[in-house]
């Protein structure tokens, strides 16, 4: 029969039938508490609605961020049952039309419920981005590895690779310090994404990502391996109270900007690095035309290292990695992007792979980082995942 396969489509999206959503669906208590989220919604508009609300203005708008995260979560789903079994109506008052008439409402059900498919799939994407502070913006750092000249050529690549899938996403890129290879490319750079779960979706990448190719470096034309390394921290306010830095445990120095900026920058010293004295950790700012911009800049750095040094320490609830990463230099790498003799682009720790190289160094990196986070968020290699390269 012609709604066969809609009906088959719905019930995949949906068991509970054609009966209409409540509020304790099961279908949505599936991957998310709905019930649980509602009751605290609940709790948290009693809160709100109280008198002494806002005497507390740190406290009071946690609680706002709070309900409005939840509301992102609970409305579409209850927004999705109900659909779902509008559609199943929409089936069984299909079947019972002339056939003229069921090919055109099968194929308008049909694109609705390939969009509530895809909808889905984002909303449960966000879900399991639950952690503290995956909401974020993220610091990005990229440094070249084993391989010289080769490897500053392969960090540049990431760069670039990276900004796109930025853009790709509607997040804001900007490049806070960079430092030149030698002959080509860059030996390391600091970025800020700025955008909605940017943390949450960039810690996939974290780890030694390796190239192989014939080197354009190389007049004998020979393939050349190389490594560079990603580190991905969540941004940590400066006003944030989670960590205090007594103004004697950092140096500020101040040096002129290599980059854009005319005269200004290179008369006056705008640029700013600081340095933490008890761990040794040095940030640097140098993107924009103000100091002072540049001196919150290098210091919001700075906070989120130190942050996320001590979260690694004491093996909090973010997973930081750190331990995990190992040297930048074969044997540890996440993934692996082979350009000759064949083409392939593939996540050792989730297995998915890609022969199309070019649109992953163009920032189509949304099925790793998907896949990594379906995947339970892996640290290590998957078992029986082989790297054809080793």
């Amino acid at each position: 029969m012609r709604f066969v396969s809609l009906r088959t489509s719905c019930l995949k999206l949906s068991k509970s039938g054609s009966k209409p959503p409540h509020k304790n669906s099961p279908t949505c208590g599936g991957f998310f508490d709905v019930p649980g989220a509602q009751k605290r919604l609940d709790e948290l508009t009693s809160l709100m609605a109280a008198d002494n609300f806002w005497n507390n203005r740190e406290q009071a708008q946690k609680f706002i961020d709070e309900g409005n995260t939840l509301r992102g979560k609970v409305d579409p789903l209850i927004e999705a049952e109900k659909h779902l079994a509008d559609y199943h109506v929409m089936v069984e008052l299909g079947e019972g039309e002339p056939p003229a008439s069921q090919s055109k409402i099968e194929a308008e059900l049909l694109r609705d419920v390939a969009k509530i498919t895809r909808d889905l799939d984002a909303l449960e994407l966000k879900v399991y981005l639950n952690g503290p502070h995956d909401k974020s913006n993220c610091i990005l750092s990229i440094n070249a590895g084993a391989g010289g000249t080769e490897a500053c050529d392969w960090a540049s690549m990431l760069m670039r690779m990276y900004q796109r899938w930025a853009e790709s996403r509607g997040w804001e890129v900007e490049v806070e310090d960079a430092l030149p290879g030698e002959g080509a490319g860059i030996k390391s750079v600091t970025m800020i994404l700025r955008g909605e779960n940017a943390y949450g979706f960039c810690k996939a990448e974290r780890g030694v990502h390796r190239l192989v190719r014939i080197s354009p470096f190389d007049s004998n034309k020979r393939r050349h391996t190389s490594f560079a390394s990603v580190d991905t921290i969540a941004e940590i306010a400066e006003a944030s109270s989670e960590i205090v830095i007594p103004p004697t445990e950092f140096r500020v120095d101040t040096f002129r900007s290599g980059g854009k900026g005319g005269q200004n920058v290179n008369k006056v010293e705008t640029a700013v690095r600081i340095t933490h004295i008890p761990t040794g950790l040095v940030v640097a700012s140098q993107a924009q035309r103000s100091q002072h911009q540049n001196r919150a800049t290098a210091m919001t750095l700075l906070l989120s290292r130190i942050f996320a040094q001590r979260q690694d320490a004491a093996k909090a609830e973010m997973e930081r990695f750190y331990g995990d990463k190992g040297s930048v230099s074969w044997g540890n790498q996440i993934r692996s992007y082979v350009f000759q003799p064949y083409r392939m682009v593939k996540d050792l720790r989730t297995g998915v792979e890609t022969s199309n190289v070019q649109g992953v160094m163009d920032g189509d990196l949304d099925a790793y980082v998907n896949g990594w986070l379906r995947a339970g968020c892996p640290l290590k290699r998957m078992q029986g995942v082989k790297d054809d390269e080793e």
